[in-house]
């Protein structure tokens, strides 16, 4: 088994569901040349028969992008397969994306079916998909919540009618990464042609879990990963690209490599989240404004010292200036001092002790100091500017 893991990004199909991120077309055209340009395997355009704009824009998506896969989403129905098949006409590496719930959930409630009448028609999108492009990806919606034994059986049919890529999605966000795992571990040893297709991992984030299931996922043989820019998705979201990413690249005993170009991790998170208009929350990993923030004078003084104390990623690595020592009464004399001379003075031991006592009161009185308020502590205190 390769140990390449593909990167299938659904920022503009998945993403967009989002109330509120609708995007144009040339706001979806801006933001999939830069995936392509990031590395991105698999791009998924849209949703083709949802509306005209979403056609339009699969289309231009389709005839702009040349090294990426461009993949149009249906469901197993027969418009829906026509739409996506006509809206990737011109591209250099088409996919249809297109499938049925298999939990007893989707099939008893919302498809108001039997299992043996599901396999069907599984069976049959597979096999029309089939008739327009080679590359045909089957999705078992809410396979985090259905049988195994049943799932394995949907998917040996569906590879047998000619699925190239096998979608195991944990559609509500419910499995725990060790479930999720053996679930992927059972395909692998139960489906007999398994390996004449990728599995494909879809997780979604209702309990916080996206990304670990995707990497339990691919520790167990799942060789692409379905996600987002900055974990935007349906509801909580979608498993986050740049988490999974690093995660990989940290942890090289995992033995799993990808082709995303990790120096535009930090430019793709701002482009999507100014064109979304959805702001990325402080604290989110990797792309997050705290990520690489320090404001405890311990982790400060540990950081000042050697970075790697405190971060376990290098902020150029994925394309972010440097790490941000954050001035506030929590900070100790190391980050102050640091943070005096990158703005022009050398404080010495005296100086500091005296400036020190002045800039805790300053500190104390809002929330961050800046360098404007440094700068006058400086002059006041610090005889020599550096």
């Amino acid at each position: 088994m390769s140990n390449q893991v593909q990167i299938f990004d659904t920022t503009l199909r998945d993403g967009e569901q989002v109330p509120g991120c609708k995007l144009n077309t040339r706001q979806k055209l801006e933001i999939a040349a830069e995936l392509e340009r990031m590395g991105v395997d698999v791009i998924e355009a849209g949703f083709p028969v949802s509306s005209p704009g979403d056609f339009e824009a699969v289309n231009k998506i389709a005839r702009l992008i040349k090294d990426s896969t461009v993949c149009a989403l249906s469901r197993a129905v027969q418009a829906d397969i026509d739409s996506a098949a006509a809206a990737l006409k011109g591209a250099a590496r088409p996919r249809i994306h297109t499938g049925i719930g298999t939990s007893d959930s989707h099939i008893q409630h919302k498809l108001r079916s039997t299992p043996e009448k599901i396999l069907e028609k599984a069976i049959w999108c597979t096999k029309y998909a089939k008739r327009f492009v080679e590359d045909v990806e089957f999705y078992a919606e809410d396979a985090g919540r259905t049988d195994n034994e049943y799932l394995a059986r949907v998917i040996e049919a569906v590879i047998a009618a000619g699925a190239t890529v096998v979608n195991i999605p944990d559609t509500t966000g419910y499995c725990l990464p060790d479930e999720y795992g053996r679930k992927i571990a059972y395909l692998i040893e139960n489906v007999k042609n398994i390996h004449k297709a990728t599995i494909s991992t879809h997780c979604h984030n209702d309990l916080g879990l996206a990304t670990a299931n995707s990497i339990a996922g691919v520790q167990n043989g799942a060789r692409q990963i379905e996600c987002t820019i900055n974990g935007i998705g349906e509801r909580a979201g979608n498993t986050s690209l740049e988490e999974v990413v690093m995660i990989m690249r940290q942890h090289p005993y995992l033995n799993l490599t990808n082709r995303i170009n990790t120096k535009m991790l930090n430019p793709m998170s701002r482009l999507v989240s100014e064109k979304m208009g959805v702001p990325v929350q402080p604290n989110k990993a990797i792309v997050g404004a705290n990520a690489f923030a320090h404001s405890s004078g311990i982790h400060q003084d540990g950081v000042i010292k050697r970075r790697d104390t405190y971060e376990i990623i290098d902020p150029l690595e994925v394309g972010v200036d440097k790490s941000s020592i954050i001035l506030t009464a929590r900070s100790g004399r190391a980050a102050l001092a640091y943070r005096a001379k990158e703005i022009g003075f050398n404080i010495t031991k005296d100086e500091l002790d005296v400036i020190y006592k002045e800039f805790l009161r300053v500190a104390d009185s809002k929330k961050e100091v800046e360098d404007a308020d440094l700068r006058v502590l400086c002059e006041k205190y610090v005889v020599v500017a550096a």
